[in-house]
């Protein structure tokens, strides 16, 4: 057998890895290589005291595995306040599986993942996220129970993605409520940037509410679905923070609400589906409050989705998921309420309300 040489790991990269898991709280870090199919993957299980940590697997061509890590470390951080704040009996988890879904997927590749979801022996539950479908969980779910985000025809709840989007236009209501005073959007003008599943499904809401919608996506199909069935200005990116706008939803990738976009942002909420919308949550969280902008925290008000599978660890029924999200109405109330009160920014409130939930059950329970 021939023998290669391994390249000299650099100390000071392990160093930074574990100290980017002592900062962010994070319990365990594994990554995953398999030279049949060519997989690389990374799973990072944040907090465990309130139950296994579940969290999407995303898919996704990042240019480094150290872009992948950084990812996968805010990603599953974001999942604990989630599952905490939303009053599941979960923890913090996410995955990434590093290459090209469009050339690199196979069924092979998504059950070997499966394969060493389940070495984690139910630590992690894994589910549906970016570039990862109900097909490739039925895949996955061949070599590990411990998945969710199953097709309906396996019993799973199939696609989440309206569950998210409910979540989403009840965080909005809250905060239009909070802003306005009352929670009706009809003629709000309101961008949506980035219209894929979840976007669309939030464009519906938003035009039954006669709300006047604009929207913005890369993808000139997904702008086209929803020009085919509602009246609604599509933007382009140069022009869109330039808007007079009421809300800002934005629903694609994360960071959109940083330094170049609040000096433009002409708008009183931001509410929308994406994940850590704040490029720099202390910064950009204050920076919201100090011009004005309400900021409906991400990881509550798109927790529909993880609410959503969560219900299938106990028999899905898509009843139960709306009801159980209708609850991110009041939480987001709540948070807004401790803010003024406490004069904080609601990112800080969202978080001090998980934190405290995940104190409380710490002191009667080890981790998972």
């Amino acid at each position: 057998m021939a023998t290669t040489t391994l390249k000299e790991t650099s100390n000071l990269n392990i160093s930074a890895v574990i100290e980017n898991m002592q900062t962010g709280g994070h319990e365990q870090v594994v990554h995953f290589y398999d030279k049949a199919t060519g997989l690389k993957a990374i799973v990072a299980i944040h907090n465990t005291y309130l139950g296994p940590a579940l969290g999407g697997t995303r898919m996704w061509n990042y240019a480094s595995e150290s872009e992948a890590l950084t990812d996968v470390l805010r990603l599953s951080r974001g999942m604990t306040y989630k599952a905490a704040i939303t009053g599941l009996n979960l923890g913090g988890g996410k995955a990434v599986i590093i290459g090209d879904a469009k050339t690199q997927k196979s069924e092979a590749l998504m059950r070997r993942f499966g394969k060493f979801v389940n070495g984690l022996a139910g630590r992690y539950i894994t589910a549906e996220d970016v570039n990862i479908g109900t097909k490739d969980m039925e895949y996955i779910s061949l070599e590990t129970k411990h998945c969710t985000g199953l097709p309906e025809s396996f019993g799973g709840g199939g696609d989440p993605s309206p569950v998210t989007a409910y979540g989403v236009y009840l965080g909005m209501k809250a905060s239009a409520k909070e802003v306005y005073g009352k929670d009706d959007l009809k003629g709000k003008k309101i961008l949506v940037q980035g219209v894929g599943k979840v976007g669309q499904t939030l464009v519906d809401y938003l035009i039954k509410e006669e709300a006047i919608v604009y929207i913005f996506d890369i993808n000139a199909d997904n702008v086209k679905l929803v020009t085919s069935k509602h009246k609604v200005t599509v933007v382009d990116a140069l022009t869109m923070f330039d808007l007079d706008i009421d809300i800002y939803a934005p629903c694609a990738l994360g960071a959109t609400v940083n330094n170049d976009s609040l000096s433009k942002l002409r708008c009183t909420i931001i509410a929308g589906a994406a994940n850590n919308q704040l490029a720099d949550e202390e910064i950009h969280g204050l920076l919201c409050a100090e011009k004005g902008i309400l900021y409906a925290p991400d990881f509550l008000i798109n927790a529909g989705g993880l609410i959503n599978v969560s219900i299938e660890l106990e028999g899905y029924n898509r009843d139960r998921a709306m009801r159980k999200t209708e609850h991110i109405y009041d939480a987001a109330l709540s948070v807004f309420k401790m803010a003024k009160e406490e004069k904080i920014t609601t990112i800080q409130a969202a978080k001090t309300t998980a934190e405290r939930r995940i104190e409380e059950i710490g002191r009667i329970k080890l981790p998972y």
